[in-house]
């Protein structure tokens, strides 16, 4: 009877981490190749399986099509787009009808899962700027996450308290002030 009850416990915990995110967002292809590695050379990755993220730079919705512009991000685990500077340049994912920008608006994190098909220059400001282009089987966009907790101003938290390093080693797990 406890072996049941444990294992009814696990497999509901289990569930509990499951992501929301689609199989193909999850699980990274066999053979991983870069955004920066396509750039180089789009042809010899033409027709390869990529799963890349990063931060929405624009949506242009086109006849049947949308094409969204992303700022590469280097991924976790799961599939989702770490935050911060790191970058191998940019991307553009086709998805096959229609997403609304004022959803998939700019700075949001997205992951997309497709076919590497060539590649299009386009501008970036006034630089020309050679994206390579996915064409996206599948894609998935994060929920925005909430910001860092903060201590309010004049107050020195907890760290503060006994501690011999603070403030120039912050014990606070949260990158608190």
């Amino acid at each position: 009877m406890s072996r049941v009850i444990f294992a009814v416990l696990l497999g509901l915990l289990l569930a509990g981490c499951a992501s929301e995110a689609p199989l193909l967002i999850r699980q990274a292809p066999p053979q991983p190749v870069s955004v920066a590695a396509v750039r180089q050379d789009p042809g010899r990755y033409q027709g390869r399986i990529v799963r890349w993220g990063g931060t929405i730079a624009g949506v242009e919705n086109r006849h049947s099509e949308t094409w969204v512009e992303i700022v590469d991000r280097p991924l976790w685990g799961d599939g989702r787009p770490r935050e911060g500077d790191a970058s191998d340049g940019r991307f553009v994912a086709r998805v096959h009808g229609f997403l609304d920008p004022a959803i998939y608006e700019k700075g949001r994190a997205m992951t997309f899962y497709g076919k590497v098909d060539g590649e299009q220059v386009r501008p970036v400001g006034q630089y020309p700027y050679h994206y390579p282009v996915v064409d996206t089987l599948s894609y998935h966009l994060w929920a925005k996450l909430p910001p860092p907790p903060r201590w309010p101003d004049g107050y020195w938290g907890p760290c503060s308290l006994g501690d011999p390093f603070f403030p120039y080693y912050p014990c606070c797990p949260f990158g608190c002030r």
